[in-house]
């Protein structure tokens, strides 16, 4: 058995949604048309942010950077699900490929939710302290802060992908859902996994409940500053900025916790492959939506970009 383990003789096999090829062919299809689009989506966010001048400011360099990590993000799931969906019997992952989509995904993951809290508090200082917030918001701030999400993503990712690989797999099993997840992965094990467990729960702590904090605690300044405000216009505006990121925050923290924060004895599947299917495939292409129908600037810079490529 841990001979099969070192060498990497082991190979997994994920879970298909359906026993009916026609079935099967159809969730294949609407997969491919919701990560096409979440990838167009995406990519036209961060080149109109990237050519529009006016949209030079810290909110949208956060934009961009969550529209550049739900690509990556996507990218680390989907085309290994869709291929696997096509041809199951063919589409076998081997433990280091296994533990190389596990780690991407956390690491991304953890990213994003980091990424988010972040957003939060640009806000925070954009509503609660306009006159400050060029000398608080400062590009070299802004950078450190977009980097230390990747390198906080990192840091929680390696060491629990590691001791996850670490552990003695029996023999080729069958993944419970359409990736290499943490809880799934560590259901093959045969070996005790309560150190696992008590990592992955400590990673998901700070990956959800600390940054949900943050920015609940920041929206609670927010909306008192808002309250203040009084003409209904600027009251208005000021909502506007905010509710397509409150949007994004309560979809991505809510899948999370549904998963990753329930004791894994309580852990199902079939809830799982639900829940899952949503924050890797819905949720990327909700994103760019959200942001791009609540935000009058991005839209306006989007029709002004595609003006401009129609007539050039």
């Amino acid at each position: 058995m841990e001979s099969a383990n070192q060498t990497g003789l082991i190979h997994f096999h994920f879970h298909p949604f359906s026993k009916l090829p026609g079935v099967q062919v159809l969730i294949f299809v609407a997969f491919l048309i919701l990560y096409l689009v979440s990838i167009g989506g995406n990519v036209s966010i961060s080149l109109i942010i990237w050519i529009s001048r006016s949209l030079h400011t810290p909110m949208y360099f956060f934009l961009a950077n969550l529209a550049v990590l739900e690509i990556c993000y996507s990218s680390t799931i989907a085309p290994l699900t869709l291929a696997s969906m096509l041809s199951p019997e063919r589409a076998l992952v081997s433990l280091p490929g296994c533990g190389t989509q596990m780690f991407f995904f956390i690491f991304l993951g953890s990213s994003d939710c980091i990424l988010l809290a972040v957003m939060a508090y640009d806000r925070f200082v954009a509503i609660c302290h306009p006159l400050r917030y060029t000398l608080v918001m400062s590009w070299g701030l802004c950078v450190q802060l977009a980097l230390g999400s990747l390198v906080l993503g990192f840091v929680l990712a390696m060491p629990l992908t590691v001791l996850i690989f670490q552990l003695p797999f029996c023999s080729s099993k069958e993944i419970s859902l359409f990736y290499c997840d943490v809880l799934p992965v560590m259901r093959l094990a045969c070996a005790d996994t309560w150190v696992h467990e008590a990592t992955l729960f400590v990673v998901s702590i700070t990956v959800l409940t600390v940054p949900f904090l943050l920015i609940t605690l920041s929206y609670v300044f927010i909306g008192a500053t808002i309250l203040q405000i009084h003409s209904a216009e600027g009251r208005h505006k000021a909502f506007s900025t905010c509710s397509s990121h409150l949007t994004v925050v309560l979809l991505q923290y809510g899948c999370g916790s549904l998963i990753y924060l329930c004791p894994s004895s309580s852990y199902s599947p079939d809830r799982g492959q639900g829940v899952s299917a949503v924050y890797t495939f819905i949720t990327p292409v909700l994103n760019p939506l959200v942001y791009s129908m609540r935000n009058r600037e991005l839209k306006d810079a989007l029709r002004r970009t595609a003006i401009r490529f129609l007539f050039s």
